[in-house]
């Protein structure tokens, strides 16, 4: 039997088409068409029981789909279940450990289930411990360490065999905020390194600036994929400016009003909130309405739409 010959590498990291997983009368999946390209740090986000864990869990090859069809680096994870196995990380949102044996001897265990060679298992678990910064635990009971060093510990057992693909569920649960932005930390570090990443987080502040692209999922239905500032700019279908005057704030709040173009005009804290009609609306309006009436203008700033607010307006927090 010939081998299967290697996956063209200018294919996706992972393409599911109409994706669907269904448990009785419940659809954790409806018709998910998701691709993440190679060398993205992807931000999968939704709910608890929006259908992040199930994606991927199907991914990994632990679930199969009901319907359609997923691919890793150019392998069905249906008929190439073992091919994907080999180029994958996966590391779920819980995970167990054993507590009782040592940080090499862990390591070591799984690079020996991966048939790595116990001539170079030693420079791998050392390679790996440097990684995610344990080198300095390395005779430590697991039992011993912090939740934060365990979930590097587990990040270091998924990179033993050197995967192309880290799907990682939640990575940073549980932890204090310097564990997760030593984390986030370690992330950025193998995205460099030519990994491609998928982490689903509920931390939507640290994905804003961590990935390059995110998905947003409710229901197991896909609402939103692209890059993080492009659903902020989707979604912004009312652009905010802060604006500050000297002189008459009810005189400028009155010129403002006047304006077809503006929506909303609130005078907070010696400045003026400012909402204009629609995303497309030329700020500018905002200015020369104010210079032409005769109001010195100050400062024109406009309000950053975050990941999370984009978040609470495109989903409604339903689950199945």
């Amino acid at each position: 039997m010939s081998a299967a010959p290697p996956p063209d590498n200018n294919v996706p990291a992972v393409q599911t088409f109409a994706l669907t997983r269904v448990y009785g009368s419940m659809i954790a999946l409806n018709a998910l068409n998701l691709t993440v390209n190679r060398g993205d740090l992807f931000g999968f986000i939704g709910s608890n029981g929006a259908g992040k864990t199930t994606t991927l869990r199907i991914l990994a090859t632990f679930l199969a789909p009901s319907a359609g069809t997923a691919q890793v680096l150019g392998h069905d994870v249906v008929r190439d279940a073992d091919a994907v196995r080999h180029v994958i990380g996966y590391m779920p949102d819980f995970f167990g450990v054993y507590k009782d044996m040592e940080v090499t001897e862990y390591l070591d265990f799984f690079g020996a289930c991966y048939k790595i060679p116990s001539s170079q298992r030693e420079k791998t678990v050392n390679d790996v411990l440097e990684l995610v910064g344990l080198s300095e635990k390395k005779g430590a009971l697991i039992g011993a360490l912090s939740r934060g060093m365990q979930q590097r510990l587990g990040l270091a057992r998924v990179l033993i065999h050197d995967p192309q693909l880290l799907l990682l569920d939640e990575p940073a649960s549980g932890l204090d905020p310097r564990a997760r932005i030593e984390m986030m930390a370690i992330l950025q570090e193998l995205q460099k390194m030519g990994k491609t990443i998928i982490i689903s987080s509920h931390i939507l502040s640290e994905l804003e600036t961590l990935c390059n692209r995110v998905a947003i999922i409710e229901k197991g239905k896909l609402i939103y994929t692209g890059q993080a500032q492009g659903v902020r700019d989707q979604m912004a279908t009312g652009r905010v400016f802060w604006v500050r005057v000297i002189g008459d704030e009810v005189r400028a709040v009155e010129l403002l009003k006047a304006r077809p173009e503006i929506n909303q005009v609130e005078q907070t804290e010696g400045r003026l909130k400012v909402t204009l009609n629609d995303h497309d609306t030329d700020p500018g309006c905002v200015a020369e309405t104010l210079v032409h009436g005769g109001v010195k203008l100050v400062g024109l700033e406009e309000e950053e739409l975050g990941l999370e607010e984009v978040f609470m307006r495109v989903t409604r927090g339903e689950t199945q």
